[in-house]
């Protein structure tokens, strides 16, 4: 039981080692450009020089009017191309060959003549949909949600700040006010960002989000040896300054996946909402374990625990900060 500490700790190791960037979705958009022509773009995730075997299948009612062209751009193997469909898509059916066999989504969103945007995402259990005839905010709601809560819950670097956040910070209300502080700094930064008011180059942005990470790791180990630091007496002044930064890493995610231009305010609160249940989920889970472990381990224990913990985080921070310095110098 003493090592239920870290065993979480163990978990952020292999999936940091891994690599701590989560897989991104595929993006399929169509368009209507006149009547029954539609404009696609079909965003494809790369891993270095290997692009994902996916391949949307459209109703058989459409036929190509131009080639596809292809072009690589951020990670990423972005096709457009146009198509004819005769009598309307409304009712037929579009999946993604090859989903199921990957562990990705594929962001599809459609726009009509009438202004109607349709968000839909496919997974790899649920590969296709049928396209609505009836407009509805529901489903950009449900998608930028689920996506919210998918990108904080594997968003490896994001949940090992919080967990630092946590192992320094002690009573209830210092921790309300901590984790308040940090979601008020990365929902502003997030918002400046997406909506295009603040532009900041994403390598760094990481490699400094790691760095925060390094840095409470050290106060962890400073507090533990009777010197508290700033993280300790203001963890809520930490906590909204490096949030800042966090909402740049979540605002490059978000770019990644895109935005619905008819619906870009709900989609970027919902988006938001999902980060936080994502994130109160993992707190709620962390504190739960923790209030367990000192009811049945000795106090000396646990704190052997943490100051292991710290080093740990530390060394899988100081990992991040030189491989993402690295590659953008």
């Amino acid at each position: 039981m003493r090592n239920i500490l870290l065993a979480m700790i163990l978990f952020f190791s292999v999936a940091g080692v891994a690599g701590a960037d989560e897989i991104r979705p595929g993006y399929l958009e169509l368009n209507t450009t006149d009547g029954d022509s539609y404009s696609v773009k079909w965003k494809v995730p790369m891993k270095g020089d290997m692009v994902l075997s996916l391949d949307p299948v459209l109703p058989d009612v459409c036929s190509e009017r131009t080639p596809p062209s292809k072009m690589q751009s951020g990670g990423a193997m972005i096709t457009r191309w146009s198509l004819s469909c005769p009598g309307g898509i409304f009712g037929k059916t579009i999946r993604i060959d090859g989903l199921e066999n990957t562990m990705t989504d594929v962001l599809v969103r459609l726009v009509h003549q009438n202004g109607f945007t349709q968000m839909m995402r496919l997974t790899p259990g649920e590969t296709g949909f049928v396209i609505a005839a009836e407009p509805s905010n529901l489903d950009v709601i449900t998608v930028y949600t689920a996506l919210g809560i998918e990108h904080i819950l594997i968003g490896v670097d994001h949940l090992l700040f919080v967990f630092a956040l946590l192992l320094i910070v002690t009573g209830i209300r210092r921790l309300i006010g901590t984790i308040t502080a940090f979601t008020l700094a990365h929902s502003i930064t997030l918002a400046a960002a997406t909506l295009g008011y603040v532009h900041v180059p994403q390598a760094p942005v990481e490699a400094v989000i790691a760095l925060s990470i390094l840095f409470l790791a050290t106060e962890i180990v400073h507090n533990l040896q009777g010197r508290p630091g700033l993280a300790k007496r203001f963890p809520w002044l930490v906590a909204f300054i490096f949030g800042l930064l966090h909402g740049f890493g979540f605002a490059g995610a978000l770019a990644e996946i895109g935005l619905p231009e008819q619906s870009i305010p709900l989609a970027l609160l919902f988006f938001n909402v999902g980060v936080e249940l994502g994130q109160l989920m993992f707190v709620a889970a962390v504190v739960g374990a923790g209030w367990a472990l000192k009811k049945v381990v000795w106090q000396r224990a646990l704190n052997g625990g943490e100051a292991v913990a710290s080093y740990i985080i530390g060394g899988i921070a100081a990992f991040w900060v030189i491989e993402r310095t690295y590659s953008f110098l």
